[in-house]
């Protein structure tokens, strides 16, 4: 299997998104967004995917984090899609319980080269610190819009809204090494009957 690195930059007149990654990395991440609860969350996904990690932002966090967070979320997906290429002798799937405390919750990805996202998380406020919850739900939105993959989170229990976001990208970053991790059995093949993601 090939170096599976990426380099994505994304610039509108709203925000500027640099992200870099390495598929077969340590864990190692690098986060610069100007949304510190979200450079939390990103690390989680580095650490627990063992994916090294850049993600450097400015955006218009004068008028609020949506449009950072959501062009973060469209630039990684543009970054894993480059970086996995025609997806030969991959896992595909991968699904994950993680658990925090008295949370928990599932994650299960599918690199079907489709986009669908299936959201069903609840938190008990609307914000962690300073950061809005809904935007988790934009991020996933711009994540499986442009990595093209099918993406199921669940959260199962939790009254804790900082365990609840936790474990939700704990185990999306461990879903997804599940599901890139190559598979000695596929070798050169694509994982679909059809020949090609």
């Amino acid at each position: 299997m090939t170096s599976r690195i990426a380099d994505v930059d994304r610039n509108t007149l709203e925000t500027q998104v640099r992200v870099c990654l390495n598929l077969d990395g340590v864990g190692r991440g690098v986060f610069e967004t100007g949304v510190p609860f979200l450079d939390h969350m990103l690390d989680q996904v580095a650490r627990h995917g063992l994916i090294d990690l850049e993600v450097r932002a400015k955006g218009d966090l004068h008028i609020d984090a949506h449009h950072t967070v959501e062009d973060i979320g469209i630039t990684l997906g543009q970054a894993v899609e480059k970086a996995l290429g025609d997806k030969k002798g991959i896992r595909r799937y991968g699904h994950v319980y993680i658990p925090l405390d008295e949370a928990l919750s599932r994650v299960v990805i599918d690199f079907s080269g489709r986009p669908g996202l299936s959201y069903n998380v609840s938190f008990p406020r609307d914000r962690i610190g300073e950061f809005d919850v809904d935007l988790f739900l934009e991020f996933f939105r711009g994540f499986v819009n442009h990595a093209k993959v099918t993406l199921h989170i669940d959260n199962l229990k939790g009254q804790n809204a900082h365990h609840i976001a936790e474990t939700v990208f704990k185990a999306f970053g461990r879903a997804m090494r599940m599901a890139i991790e190559p598979d000695s059995r596929m070798q050169d093949l694509v994982p679909s009957t059809k020949g090609m993601i």
